[in-house]
C-alpha cells in the first residue's frame, strides 16, 4: 500500500486480530481507522491489534487507539494490543497511555484477556 502500512485481519473465536505492519502515522492511520470502523460497524466487539511489525506510532495513531478503546468499551467489548516493540512502547508510555490501553506481551495473552 502506498501509505506504508499493511493490514491483515484474522477472525478468532474470542476476537478479531488485526496484524499491522509498518508505520502508524498521520498518513496511514486513516486506513486502519476505516478497517476498524468497518469491523465495529459489523458487530465486532473484541479486537486485538498485533504491533509486532509496527516500527513507529505517531500522535494520530495514538488518538485512534484511544477512540477505538472508547468505542469498543461503549459496545461492551475491548481493544487489546500485543507484541508492542520497545520503541513504540516508549511512545505509549511518554503519553501515559499504558494506563488506558490494554497491552499484552503476546497474542495468546491478549486473546485470553477477553
Amino acid at each position: 500500500m502506498s501509505v506504508g502500512l499493511n493490514i491483515a485481519i484474522e477472525n478468532e473465536p474470542r476476537a478479531t486480530i488485526i496484524r499491522i505492519e509498518g508505520r502508524l502515522d498521520a498518513a496511514s492511520t486513516p486506513l486502519l481507522e476505516r478497517k476498524l470502523q468497518e469491523l465495529i460497524g459489523g458487530g465486532v466487539k473484541n479486537i486485538v491489534l498485533d504491533f509486532s511489525q509496527v516500527n513507529y506510532l505517531s500522535s494520530a495513531g495514538m488518538r485512534l487507539l484511544l477512540s477505538t478503546t472508547k468505542k469498543l468499551k461503549g459496545a461492551g467489548g475491548a481493544l487489546h494490543c500485543c507484541s508492542v516493540g520497545e520503541e513504540v512502547m516508549e511512545i505509549i508510555k511518554m503519553a501515559g497511555f499504558e494506563r488506558i490501553i490494554h497491552i499484552f506481551p503476546t497474542e495468546q495473552e491478549a486473546l485470553q484477556g477477553f
